[in-house]
């Protein structure tokens, strides 16, 4: 037994007595260089997280506005309804087809100056429908369009503030190595 303990015997100066300290400064700069590493990363995570956020205002900004272009073109949308009622009870009240233009025929003889009257007036009632229906129709399509547009927003948004969640979660990430980077270099 003696013998193979021998054996092995190591000399002094087999080992370099700044070994340790070689050892140590290796280390050091290996996490100086990731610490170095991590801190690049973080300020382009905190650069894309600005980017994000700024992308996130403005997509809310154009929200806001198509919301309140949306609200404008509801209300036209009544305004303009209630213009077609009013003109239906005009044409209802004077007993007037606006299909013909001329007060339906009753019993009663009318002279042809009122009659005249009638026709004129039941053709600009017309006139007017038919423009009402055409701007009916653009309202309409407008309406469409905004909401559309809408749409695509929230969900455009939607998709921002989960790439900003994630991107949240990322800088935790980063910052929670960085810490521990910082830790092993203080051992």
């Amino acid at each position: 037994m003696k013998r193979a303990a021998n054996k092995y015997k190591f000399k002094a100066t087999s080992i370099p007595n700044n070994f340790v300290a070689k050892m140590y400064k290796g280390a050091s700069t290996r996490h100086g260089q990731q610490q170095s590493e991590l801190k690049g990363q973080n300020q382009l995570l905190v650069e894309a997280n600005e980017e994000l956020q700024k992308n996130n205002l403005e997509t809310q900004l154009k929200v806001a506005q198509l919301e309140q272009q949306y609200s404008d073109l509801q209300g036209t949308n009544a305004d303009i309804k209630k213009h077609l009622k009013d003109c239906h009870a005009l044409l209802v009240a004077g007993n007037i087809d606006p299909v013909l233009g001329e007060r339906i025929r009753e019993s009663a003889p009318q002279n042809e100056d009122q009659q005249r009257v009638v026709v004129n007036i039941s053709r600009d009632l017309l006139s007017e429908l038919w423009t009402f229906g055409d701007m009916a129709t653009e309202q309409s399509a407008q309406l469409t369009e905004v909401q559309k547009s809408m749409k695509d927003l929230l969900e455009a948004r939607e998709h921002l503030v989960q790439e900003r969640d994630n991107f949240s979660l990322e800088v935790e990430e980063t910052e929670k190595a960085l810490e521990e980077a910082e830790q092993l270099l203080l051992e």
